[in-house]
């Protein structure tokens, strides 16, 4: 269950978005160690954090992580922290770690790298190895080497299943249905004391994709988006918009056209069923399929990449109100996920010696 679920401070109030009642999203700082934040177990639903880049800062904390006296040590620091996170995160939370890399005595200490074994040897599932390529950044005076001009943000998670709309990320950073790891955006002058550069759009992306909206305060399940496939391609494309001719001249019907799309490329698999998942129609949809196939030739496959549409979120029967997701950055800085998670009304933990927003 959800932190929220038990605060009764919390007021429910109506929210426009879904039928159900939604809890407000609450802000919490708290001042600590990353590595050991007192919070319940299953209460939180992301992290989405970037901490202190080895040998950059010292920021005066006997305690801190970055000052480490070798990058393994440093390494094994933000291991730590990470298993004592997995305790916090609920089963279908992931991470979203903002790391970049140290030059030690002429070369690179290759920090990521040895974060990223260090993490897949703990048990984390890498999903994703993201390049943030940056758009304009420090002038480098370096003449014999070029200009480092990315960092990683690693997508680790604890299992198999987690929250993840990449439908919802697509519609809105992306025109594909499958967006790349590569992001592009540049930084955004931070006056405040902490020097520490963290553009907002990496934690909104970040949020976008794998924090749940709203979570039930009862069974504990987040809302997830329902996508359903259409006939409908992309006429400008000069295959798809032929593929649409012959199923027309033809008289390819609703069910030829879901046959291709339960068949795949391939006659095996979940061919031997549409989405009722009972295998009753196996025979008719095979038969709709080969019917298809033998009139569109090459063309059928158009049909399996169609465009998708939102269908609305999930619903449970517990008729009991939500929460917003909560996203925990235990590197709280500045502060930008916690704004981040303001601004799509989403709640947010963070954590840190010092609350640097104040400054």
């Amino acid at each position: 269950m959800g932190i929220a679920a038990k605060n009764k401070s919390l007021k429910v109030v109506p929210v426009k978005r879904n039928s159900q009642k939604l809890l407000k999203p609450t802000t919490k700082r708290i001042i600590g160690s990353a590595n050991s934040i007192p919070l319940k177990k299953n209460s939180v639903d992301l992290v989405v954090t970037s901490p202190p880049y080895w040998m950059k800062r010292d920021y005066g904390f006997p305690e801190q992580i970055g000052q480490e006296p070798t990058p393994d040590e440093y390494v094994s620091a933000i291991i730590e922290c990470m298993e004592s996170w997995r305790n916090l995160l609920a089963p279908w939370g992931s991470i979203f770690l903002n790391v970049g890399d140290t030059y030690l005595k002429g070369g690179l200490a290759g920090v990521p790298a040895r974060l990223e074994i260090a993490a897949l040897n703990s048990g984390w599932i890498l999903k994703n190895r993201i390049i943030w390529a940056k758009e304009g950044g420090i002038p480098d005076p370096a003449k014999f080497r070029l200009k480092n001009k990315y960092e990683y943000i690693f997508h680790f998670t604890k299992q198999k299943d987690y929250y993840y709309d990449q439908f919802g990320y697509s519609m809105k950073y992306s025109n594909g249905t499958t967006p790349g790891d590569v992001w592009t955006f540049g930084l955004k002058r931070d006056m405040s004391t902490h020097l520490a550069p963290y553009p907002i759009e990496l934690v909104e992306r970040a949020l976008t994709l794998a924090c749940p909206k709203e979570v039930c305060t009862k069974c504990g399940k987040p809302r997830t988006r329902i996508v359903e496939r259409t006939a409908e391609l992309d006429a400008s494309r000069p295959q798809a918009k032929r593929a649409m001719e012959l199923a027309k001249k033809h008289g390819l019907t609703a069910g030829h056209i879901a046959a291709i799309q339960a068949t795949g490329i391939s006659d095996a698999g979940k061919a031997l069923k549409v989405q009722n998942g009972t295998g009753r129609n196996s025979a008719e949809v095979k038969k709709l399929a080969a019917e298809a196939k033998e009139i569109l030739g090459g063309y059928f496959r158009e049909f399996t990449f169609a465009k998708k549409k939102d269908a609305g979120w999930s619903k449970c029967e517990c008729k009991a109100p939500h929460r917003p997701g909560v996203v925990l950055d235990p590197f709280m800085g500045t502060g930008t996920t916690l704004r981040a998670a303001k601004n799509m009304d989403l709640s947010s933990i963070g954590v840190d010696f010092v609350d640097h927003s104040k400054n």
